[in-house]
């Protein structure tokens, strides 16, 4: 995919996201964009903007999917609540655990999150300098070899 292309399919999907979810979803994915470690690229994969490993780093794909990048951070807008997905969370306990400890101090509520899916309810209650912490706390070789020993482990 261009990549004209990519940020037109970004542009459309924040174009259409609720007024109620747009002003912290723009603000979490720029967040987001000015903590990314170096080597990842933003794509539009999966429906959402996601930053992925480009195929030139690991050509092996996602899952063995040749055209498919790894996928690392995905930002999606629901009906209800904003999706971050965190894949370099999967199978790296230490940062799981940091994550947790830290949203436990930061934020008022429940940390709502499934395996790689935080979801936040309240655009009041979003730690956008914790999100942009958590960016920056895996590289993007560490995450190919984390993904690699899941993967191999599976």
């Amino acid at each position: 995919m261009s990549n004209i292309n990519k940020n037109k399919d970004i542009e459309k999907y924040i174009s259409v996201i609720d007024d109620k979810w747009k002003a912290s979803y723009e603000k979490l994915l720029d967040v987001i964009n000015e903590n990314m470690p170096s080597g990842f690229e933003l794509n539009f994969q999966y429906g959402m903007p996601t930053y992925v490993v480009p195929l030139s780093i690991f050509p092996e794909g996602y899952l063995g999917q040749k055209d498919e990048p790894l996928p690392f951070v995905s930002l999606a807008s629901q009906k209800n609540y904003i999706s971050l997905y965190h894949m370099g969370l999967v199978g790296n306990r230490a940062l799981l655990t940091w994550f947790e400890d830290e949203y436990a101090k930061e934020v008022p509520t429940k940390l709502n999150m499934g395996k790689s899916c935080i979801r936040f309810s309240n655009p009041k209650n979003i730690p956008f300098e914790l999100i942009g912490e958590l960016m920056k706390k895996i590289s993007l070789k560490d995450y190919v070899n984390n993904y690699e020993r899941y993967r191999d482990k599976k």
